[in-house]
């Protein structure tokens, strides 16, 4: 069949009732009298972390119908990609949070505006780079060089521990617009004090997280146009990963500290898929074996950490 189009259409419809259907219900809580409904409790937050995975699942299977195993495989090598890079990335958000002091309770206000920020800002950036791609073919080395700086950066960068908010370059320039008042008082984005409207943390955690994505988006993107520069796949295995962070997130936020060889995995997948794109003319590396590479780097990584956890919560004898 291969009708684009119609595909465009599901993978909108897909998304536009999940969305609906995922905010309704977090809109339902913030309704709610008692302030512990504001928290999105594991088990629902494991539901929705399994429905988000089932659609993308659902929606591979639509693919390989209309358009064959290949584009399955990149499909699924892209959502794989951004899924993976994008669990890094909640560090960075669970650092935010923890830098402004916001409750948990209120954390899921900041990602759901996060989540269809990111979205937004996602797809003209997918397809700048596809259209510099067509157009430029010299720029798959230069993406790849990229990659590779980028993983030894991540190689060699300190873990913080805390971010300076005084000297980020993003509320810096948010201070520019408006007063930023850091005193979290109640979970709006915005107060007004002497007729003066301020910046809540709420939304110095948003232009935190957003910038954050920005960059995120700079490191991810390349990579995923090195498994293809399909406009469809990318955006749609991008936007079906981003869509299921806040329920992945709340789900491991109190475990995070034990994906231990997570960094270093990630690590690996940034400098195979940035030589990838360097050997490009002198190798061509199938799509499934770069799923394969990128799934096996994956699962050793998460199963080290977890015999790595395990082995730290043994008695001793």
């Amino acid at each position: 069949m291969n009708d684009i189009g119609l595909l465009w259409i599901m993978f909108s419809l897909f998304v536009g009732v999940s969305l609906a259907i995922d905010l309704g219900v977090f809109s339902k809580l913030r309704r709610k009298k008692e302030p512990d409904h504001h928290i999105p409790p594991f088990k629902q937050a494991l539901v929705w972390t399994i429905v988000w995975i089932s659609l993308a699942g659902i929606f591979a299977g639509i693919i390989y119908v209309d358009m064959g195993s290949e584009k399955l495989a990149e499909f699924v090598t892209g959502y794989a990609l951004e899924k993976s890079l994008s669990v890094d990335n909640m560090f960075i958000f669970l650092l935010i949070f923890t830098s402004l002091n916001i409750p948990h309770k209120f954390q899921h206000r900041v990602l759901s505006m996060g989540i269809l920020g990111a979205i937004a800002m996602r797809i003209p950036l997918i397809f700048a780079g596809v259209t510099l791609l067509e157009h430029f073919h010299w720029m798959i080395y230069l993406f790849g060089a990229f990659l590779i700086a980028t993983a030894i950066r991540m190689l060699i960068q300190r873990k913080e521990k805390k971010i300076d908010i005084e000297k980020n370059i993003a509320i810096r320039a948010l201070k520019k617009i408006m007063p930023v008042d850091l005193e979290l008082k109640e979970p709006k984005f915005f107060l007004v004090k002497n007729g003066i409207r301020y910046a809540t943390p709420l939304i110095v955690a948003l232009v935190i997280i957003e910038f954050t994505d920005l960059l995120f988006a700079l490191d991810s993107i390349p990579a995923i146009l090195a498994i293809t520069t399909d406009p469809f796949i990318v955006i749609t295995s991008n936007v079906f990963a981003i869509l299921g962070l806040r329920s992945l997130y709340f789900l491991l936020a109190g475990v995070m500290e034990k994906f231990y060889y997570l960094k270093p995995g990630l690590i690996a997948i940034l400098l195979f898929i940035g030589f990838k794109m360097m050997l490009a003319e002198i190798i061509k590396i199938p799509t499934n074996l770069s799923l394969g590479v990128v799934l096996g780097i994956l699962g050793v990584a998460l199963a080290l950490s977890f015999l790595r956890a395990r082995r730290h919560i043994e008695p001793p004898e």
